[in-house]
Formats: C-alpha cells, structure tokens, sequence
C-alpha cells in the first residue's frame, strides 16, 4: 500500500513537470522501450528523495518489496530510476549492505538490460553489498562474471568501481578475464571502465595487466591507459 502511494505521488510529480520534447529526446537517445516525462535528472533525484522521504518502510523486506513493485508497474523510465533511488535512500543505508539483497538486484539488472540503470545498480548497490561482505560475495560475483547474460557480467566488472584502494584486485582480474574475447562494446568498455578508475589507485598493477592480457580490445586498452600516458604497443581492433 506503501509503495502504490508513492508511485502515484511519483506519477503526479513527474506528470506536472513533464515536457514532451526532452522526454522524446531522451528516448531516443538511451533507445529505450519505456517512455520519459522529460524530467533532468537532478530533478529526477530531488522528486524521488522527497517522496521516499515521505512514504516510509518499517522492514527490510516491505523496502526491498516497493522496489520490486515500482520497478515491475513502471510507465516511464523515470521511475525505473525512482525505484533505484528507493534502494539507495539515506533511510535504508543500515540495510544497503544485507547479502539478501542480492537476488532483487540481479533481478533489476537482468530486466533492466541497459547501461543507465545497470551500471548505478552494479557500482553502487552491488558494490555496497560486496564492500559489507567481500568473503562471501566475492563468490557470487565470481559466477557473475561467467554467467550467459552480458549485464550480469559487466555488473561484476563494475562492482568494486567506486572502491579505489578498497579494490580486491585478485577479484578484478577474475570478473573482467571471462569477458575478455566477448566483442560486446558493452562488455569492452565496462573492461577499460574498470581498469582505468583502479588506475587511479594502483597504475602499475593496470599496466601490467594490461601487458598480460593481449587479448584485450583496444577499447578496453584505450580505456584502462587513458590517463597513463603508457605506451604498449600496437592496440587491437576496438
């Protein structure tokens, strides 16, 4: 009952701000199935941390509920990011880090299947899990990182994102290796996403990764060495 209020305060926030042009743009531009009000995102954000603010949750598993639900009866794209706004409230911190989680997420992901709601749902919520549980995620992501779907891989790549020195590298190097010959542009780019921001933290284990994996693309080498200045040769096809 909750969350159906919520998503009908949503529903009447972004309907009274809606503007056609941008929300034909948008859709365009992210080719998405779902239609947009037309809101930017920071006022996106702004209406989703009011409402939920609003509409409280008193479980874990009433929270992780009205995300599924949002998630399930959205009209527009803008309440797909409302929903992940929902799993990323300052309220619900005290359970971002819950192993229960998992299950929703990879559910999100592998409906979601586009880069815009994916990759916030891998850095940040996935990557929250993985930070309160390494031992035991670690696992889990392993399999990800192998599984038939592509957005379930690169949401292993993207996990450890936000980590700098926090970052498993041990881990790294098994999520992104099985998507190595994948020719995936998605794929690729999460591949030199990843690299490149653990450069920041460790360029030497980079680069040498880098010189041990021929077979990267050239987009993943490109991305990975962007801010190196390294010179390793002849990239590959991209």
């Amino acid at each position: 009952m909750v969350a159906e209020q919520a998503l009908a305060a949503l529903r009447a926030e972004f309907t009274a701000r809606a503007c056609p042009t941008r929300a034909a743009a948008a859709q365009r531009y992210m080719k998405s199935a779902l239609p947009y009000y037309g809101s930017p995102m920071p006022e996106v954000r702004t209406i989703t941390n009011r409402i939920w603010a609003q509409h409280r949750f008193r479980t874990r598993a009433e929270w992780l509920a009205a995300v599924d639900e949002v998630w399930a009866a959205a009209t527009h794209r803008e309440e797909r990011y409302a929903a992940i706004g929902l799993l990323r409230h300052r309220l619900y911190r005290q359970w971002a880090d819950d192993q229960g989680n998992l299950p929703t997420l990879r559910r999100l992901i592998v409906s979601g299947a586009w880069w815009d709601v994916v990759d916030e749902i891998a850095s940040h919520c996935v990557g929250a899990v993985l930070r309160g549980h390494p031992d035991e995620v670690g696992p889990v992501l392993r399999g990800w990182a192998r599984d038939d779907d592509l957005w379930v891989r690169r949401s292993a790549i993207l996990s450890q994102l936000t980590f700098k020195e926090r970052t498993d590298p041990v881990l790294l190097a098994d999520c992104i290796v099985p998507s190595i010959p994948d020719p995936d542009f998605f794929a690729r780019k999460a591949i030199g996403w990843a690299l490149r921001q653990y450069a920041t933290t460790d360029p030497d284990w980079v680069r040498a990764f880098v010189v041990a994996h021929p077979g990267l693309s050239g987009l993943s080498k490109r991305e990975a060495l962007k801010h190196l200045n390294a010179d390793l040769g002849p990239e590959t096809s991209g």
